[in-house]
């Protein structure tokens, strides 16, 4: 089965000389349809670095990053912004929503710039606000709803259309314990329906919602499991 998101020999080096930073190097990373994968490591491992380039919010120095075959790279800035408009949901940890559009405007606004018109767009808005369970608040303003309901925007707008790669960083950062759990069922469940998914977290029971973890440190994967993440975690640590 061909990967939806695969990144081969993925380097990124971020400025020269003395000030150089190797973010990556020379990664090889998949994820798959219906396939859930955690990115874990410290901070400054390279994690978000994974999330950008997957997103096609950032290009690699080496290598190439793949959605569905296609090298984000080949398809220039107008190309790369349709992508994630039409094939790539990001979820931001802090939430990102516009603060003069309402929810349903919000979760529209990837539809009415890929072109959609107005009522398409609100439709598909709605039905994704209905997926992730705050359908009712279609018409309420970001300062109106708490942080675990304005994340369930964030998380609609992400997967509004036929998004195939679903990218989260640490979306439950702000959250307390029992919304953030419910916010990785919503992930979980998007992905059991055939969306590929990336999680960045550094919280082991967060991992425990994915199929795989991926642990990066320095750059560089130094350990894949399809095992418990904590157990995981510590053999990888043990090893070095």
């Amino acid at each position: 089965m061909s990967a939806i998101l695969e990144l081969a020999d993925v380097t990124r080096i971020h400025g020269s000389g003395a000030t150089e930073v190797r973010a990556l190097r020379a990664v090889h990373f998949h994820a798959h349809a219906g396939e859930l994968v955690a990115v874990m490591g410290p901070s400054g491992s390279g994690k978000s670095t994974l999330l950008t380039l997957a997103g096609g919010l950032d290009q690699p120095t080496h290598g190439a990053v793949r959605v569905e075959g296609v090298d984000l790279a080949s398809l220039g800035y107008k190309g790369r912004a349709r992508m994630r408009r039409t094939s790539i949901g990001y979820v931001f940890q802090d939430f990102n929503l516009i603060p003069a559009l309402t929810a349903a405007e919000n979760v529209a606004l990837p539809r009415e710039l890929d072109g959609a018109r107005a009522g398409v767009a609100r439709r598909a808005a709605l039905q994704a606000l209905e997926e992730v369970g705050i359908g009712e608040l279609a018409d309420r303003f970001p300062d109106e709803m708490s942080g675990g309901q304005q994340q369930r925007v964030a998380i609609a707008r992400a997967v509004v259309g036929e998004r195939r790669l679903i990218l989260a960083d640490e979306p439950t950062g702000a959250l307390d314990t029992d919304t953030g759990e419910e916010i990785l069922r919503l992930l979980r469940a998007r992905c059991d329906a055939g969306a590929a998914g990336v999680l960045v977290t550094h919280e082991a029971r967060h991992a425990a919602w994915a199929d795989r973890v991926v642990f990066l440190r320095d750059g560089v994967v130094v350990d894949e499991s399809g095992t418990d993440p904590a157990e995981s975690l510590l053999e990888s640590d043990a090893a070095r």
